[in-house]
């Protein structure tokens, strides 16, 4: 039986107006280390407390390769007396920070597609942190895009979830269970980031982003890419981990404790990550009948320069230049599931009908995906 041929067809972006250059980040983290360290001068000096160290842009760049990143609030980020963005809660009557975020990207994407929100017959949000638990993210956007029919659900597979989407929107077009579906990425990593830790107050940034997948047989964008295969992969790991969630109000000794925001053992996780994901990648392309000649492009998930070098050399067999693995995290930092994304969309006008390419995010779980891409 003939698989049923899927295209993404249209791809979206929305960035937040602020920025933080690493020069502005490190000048207010080395303020509340200032801080930090007068405050509590005794203990330190009776060895009961460790003294926090300064930072630089220098070494920021050095370790990730990021420049800046875009958050949606920056005042809050960079005062050393709070160390976290100020983003109000908004009423049930209003639409969600996320979900304004989301729709944003949305109505991008079907532009670009060439379709309107009655074409829709599905939303997946797939991200690293649902701003609540329920309702669902996806039914709320599908209500402010004003989709009167179709379904939408979320979920999260950390910074791989754009890519588990992607195979949950292709497998529901082949299954005949839609025909339409939008994958969007709103991702709001500002809010849980420990902005006052010096090994990953630099590390993330907000963004949204959202794909249209249809049917290739109805699609009609001038910028189709055909879908030749998904692969996704899963091996339980702490070293990226967040505990934060609705069980914390059980237990009020751990409220407000390091684990409930974002943390990792970095070097463990370049050195367990990279390997699985050259590896998948390489194993997939050959199932394809694919040799590592005929991609044209990677669009990796945008954590770490290092990690993007290493996976594209491992793959390719050489050194990749901007060309073959394009790069966005100096600009906006890690995004999370929305990295690989914004790659995709910024870099895939150039390329011609035939060649190829694929997407790729990792992330906590561990979690691997990876989809193969053809420009039609």
């Amino acid at each position: 039986m003939t698989q049923q041929a899927v295209v993404i067809s249209g791809t979206g972006l929305w960035t937040p107006q602020e920025t933080i250059t690493n020069e502005e980040l490190v000048a207010s983290y080395n303020r509340y280390v200032e801080l930090y360290n007068e405050r509590h001068a005794a203990e330190i000096e009776a060895g009961r407390l460790q003294a926090l160290q300064p930072s630089s842009a220098e070494f920021i760049e050095k370790a990730s390769g990021i420049r800046q990143r875009y958050v949606l609030n920056k005042d809050g980020v960079l005062d050393p007396e709070r160390m976290a963005p100020r983003i109000a809660e908004r009423s049930d009557e209003e639409m969600s920070v996320q979900a304004e975020m989301g729709v944003k990207a949305i109505r991008q994407a079907l532009d670009n597609a060439g379709r309107t929100p009655a074409d829709v017959d599905a939303v997946l949000v797939a991200c690293s942190n649902m701003q609540r638990a329920y309702p669902a993210m996806a039914i709320e956007i599908q209500h402010y895009l004003g989709m009167e029919r179709g379904w939408g659900y979320d979920m999260n597979v950390a910074c791989s979830a754009a890519t588990f989407g992607l195979q949950a929107a292709v497998d529901a077009i082949r299954t005949g269970s839609a025909r339409c579906v939008v994958v969007v990425n709103p991702e709001i990593c500002s809010a849980h980031l420990a902005w006052e830790d010096r090994d990953c107050h630099f590390i993330f940034g907000d963004v949204a982003t959202a794909l249209v997948l249809e049917a290739k047989d109805a699609a009609t964008s001038d910028n189709q890419w055909e879908v030749l295969g998904t692969r996704l992969q899963t091996r339980f790991s702490n070293n990226i981990r967040n505990n934060f969630g609705f069980l914390n109000r059980a237990d009020e000794s751990g409220v407000g404790a390091r684990d409930k925001l974002f943390r990792q053992e970095g070097r463990k996780v370049f050195k367990d990550v990279c390997p699985m994901v050259a590896e998948q990648i390489s194993g997939h392309i050959a199932d394809l009948g694919m040799t590592a000649e005929d991609l044209r492009r990677m669009w990796l998930h945008q954590a770490n320069l290092g990690m993007n070098e290493f996976i594209a050399r491992r793959v390719l067999g050489r050194p990749a230049t901007r060309e073959d693995a394009p790069v966005i995290l100096d600009e906006y930092a890690n995004t999370s599931s929305a990295g690989s994304i914004i790659a995709f969309h910024k870099y895939n006008q150039d390329m011609k009908a035939g060649e190829r390419g694929v997407i790729c995010s990792f992330g906590a779980g561990y979690s691997i995906g990876s989809v193969v891409l053809e420009k039609r």
